[in-house]
């Protein structure tokens, strides 16, 4: 099992900044992917950025160029800063992480954390 802790929820205006971070502990020591995806009210859970054990990373077109995808040293936490927020980045942000675990590969989702940008 792995277990996700996300912290950052918060409330900015347009224009401002959070960083939001996604810690895993447990069974990781086959991270193969962590990342954030995003739910806004009743839209489909999307992908927002991505980093791979390797450090390659994918944004959603919509985020490149505002939102960064980093990881501390030990690759066991992940943070996302985001600039220049809009009102339309508002939802809930999950983070996820993809392991491997006897050759299987296993998604884990963390509990969400909102992030509400006001006009």
């Amino acid at each position: 099992q792995v277990q996700l802790v996300e912290s950052g929820v918060g409330l900015v205006q347009a224009g401002g900044s959070l960083r939001l971070s996604c810690a895993a502990s447990g069974c990781i020591f086959s991270i193969n992917v962590m990342g954030w995806y995003r739910q806004a009210p009743g839209k489909q859970r999307e992908l927002v950025a991505v980093m791979t054990s390797g450090g390659s990373t994918n944004y959603a077109a919509s985020v490149k160029g505002r939102f960064t995808i980093s990881r501390d040293n030990a690759k066991t936490t992940v943070y996302l800063q985001m600039n220049s927020l809009k009102p339309e980045d508002t939802a809930v942000y999950y983070c996820n992480t993809l392991v491997t675990r006897a050759g299987a590969p296993y998604s884990y989702w963390g509990q969400g954390t909102q992030v509400t940008v006001s006009s």
